[in-house]
């Protein structure tokens, strides 16, 4: 189930990485945008005269799609990585310091072999 979100949450991460992409080429910048790069002059007006506000406006709200999936993807692959590793949740204690929920098992200390000195 948890690697389902994961995958999910990648392809939908991917899809707002292109789309943000594409609505940062779209916009006109401080050179002319990209229609000016391919000698459309006439480019500026082609999408009305308030496109400007709207693709601002969209990219705050693309960015904030990322912002949130790449932080909800980071906590998924986290999550994923530590169960598919075997690893145990941080031992956490109550107020008299007894260990509650899942602790790592205690390992008996290991020796080095020594060898013989003449």
């Amino acid at each position: 189930m948890l690697s389902f979100f994961l995958y999910t949450t990648m392809t939908v991460f991917i899809i707002v990485c292109l789309f943000m992409i594409l609505l940062v080429l779209i916009q006109k910048g401080r050179g002319g945008g990209l229609a000016s790069a391919f000698g459309g002059a006439g480019g500026n007006t082609a999408f009305g005269s308030k496109t400007g506000d709207v693709l601002t406006w969209a990219t705050s709200v693309v960015f904030g799609v990322f912002l949130v999936l790449a932080i909800t993807l980071n906590l998924l692959a986290n999550n994923y990585h530590n169960k598919r590793m075997g690893l145990v949740t941080p031992m956490i204690t109550n107020t008299q310091g007894v260990p509650t929920g899942n602790t790592a098992p205690v390992l008996p200390p290991t020796t080095v072999p020594t060898t013989p000195q003449p």
